[in-house]
């Protein structure tokens, strides 16, 4: 009986495993085909976290770490142009930054006071399988943030 347990646990922790390799390549799939669509491929930079981004405009000041908190502007929207979230007009909102989802932790310290990207996040650096307040599960998730102060 125990090493009929122990196969299952094995055996589902692969195929976890597997659909996880199968969504990062799903993932990566579809943020290649939205940068090429847009014209945005000799832009783009792969992270080695997977994500992709492009830095518009670095801005001064030095950069945030993780334990910051941050003052932004932003646009959040899946590669069909649905927007999920923004910031309105000359609206701020501030976070600090240890509590936001991964993409965010790895791409707003790339940023410095002013800066400005584009960071188009596979969903393991998103919201991964859960649905999130309108967002399907697995969703690639793309943020145009500008870093306003931290």
């Amino acid at each position: 009986m125990r090493y009929f347990i122990a196969f299952l646990l094995v055996t589902s922790l692969f195929v976890s495993c597997k659909k996880d390799e199968d969504q990062t390549i799903i993932d990566e799939e579809i943020i290649l085909a939205y940068l090429h669509d847009k014209n945005l491929e000799d832009q783009a930079t792969k992270d080695a976290s997977g994500m992709y981004y492009i830095i518009y405009n670095e801005g001064t000041g030095g950069h945030p770490t993780t334990s910051s908190t941050v003052e932004v502007k932003y646009k959040g929207y899946l590669t069909d142009g649905y927007v999920f979230d923004q910031t309105s007009g000359s609206s701020t909102v501030s976070f600090p930054l240890t509590n936001l989802i991964e993409g965010w932790k790895i791409g707003i310290p790339m940023l410095q006071k002013g800066g400005n990207g584009l960071f188009l996040l596979p969903s393991a650096l998103g919201y991964g399988s859960a649905n999130q307040s309108g967002i399907p599960s697995n969703s690639v998730l793309i943020f145009e943030i500008t870093l306003v102060d931290f």
